[in-house]
């Protein structure tokens, strides 16, 4: 990443510029400029392929870019790495491994806790409020193996928040959850916007956008549109990141709607 200083004031939590990165060769992303609002609900909108997790990875150091610079809170990652917490998708997780919940929550704590220095029962008391604000206190003890899809997810939910940190990445926290832990996850995310906190968040339901988030970044290797859904989540921007895709989706939608149980 590049090291020039950024002209933006460090109460921006996440600024890109000029990023681009490939696979084999074949850009996935292309010269993307963003540049997120504090103390909001950013939704990552595109289709598939379009590079949104991509960016969530090459901002951390995850996978390596072409060229571009990447900026939290107006330094490098390095600097403020603490203030930065990661959900990443959960069927990237080997989930066979064999940890509690708990423990799985206590992992976030390392970087307080110190590598290889033993984990107290402070620590595991913090991973229990975590465990209770995401409504899986009766879990601490079960191996992540025997949890639902929507329980994992709020384990990983769990192990973000313990970090206590300014900004939260989410990529694809609300896919294969069930109704009550989607419910949760925004309750979440409501109550880090309300503490000051920043989420960015890889979204695929187009119909919830508005009610969920504040702003968006529509993408499809590049930048379509960004800003506030009021003003940018309009149907002719929706087009031009997911093109002749649109239709179909939106017929997809709509018929698990009517297919999705009321509760």
């Amino acid at each position: 990443m590049s090291s020039g200083a950024s002209d933006l004031p460090s109460s921006v939590p996440f600024q890109v510029r000029d990023l681009t990165v490939s696979y084999h060769r074949r850009p996935v992303l292309r010269d993307v400029d963003f540049v997120a609002k504090p103390e909001r609900l950013t939704a990552l909108v595109g289709p598939n392929g379009a590079g949104k997790s991509t960016l969530l990875k090459a901002s951390l150091g995850l996978i390596p870019i072409v060229s571009g610079d990447v900026r939290f809170f107006g330094q490098p990652l390095a600097v403020v790495r603490h203030r930065v917490a990661y959900v990443p998708q959960r069927t990237s997780v080997d989930w066979d491994f064999p940890v509690t919940a708990i423990d799985v929550v206590v992992m976030g704590l390392y970087r307080r806790i110190g590598w290889f220095r033993p984990v107290l029962a402070r620590h595991r008391r913090t991973a229990m409020q975590a465990l209770e604000q995401v409504e899986l206190g009766p879990f601490a003890s079960r191996q992540i193996s025997q949890l639902s899809g929507g329980q994992q997810q709020r384990v990983f939910l769990a192990r973000a928040l313990v970090q206590q940190a300014d900004l939260y990445l989410m990529d694809e926290p609300f896919a294969g959850v069930d109704a009550a832990t989607e419910r949760a996850i925004v309750a979440l995310m409501h109550g880090l916007r309300a503490e000051g906190k920043s989420a960015i968040v890889v979204h695929h339901d187009l119909q919830t956008v508005p009610e969920y988030f504040d702003d968006v970044l529509l993408l499809n290797n590049r930048v379509i549109a960004a800003g506030p859904v009021s003003e940018v989540f309009t149907p002719e921007n929706q087009r031009r990141a997911y093109g002749g895709k649109l239709v179909l989706l939106e017929t997809v939608e709509h018929q698990l709607s009517l297919e999705r149980p009321r509760s």
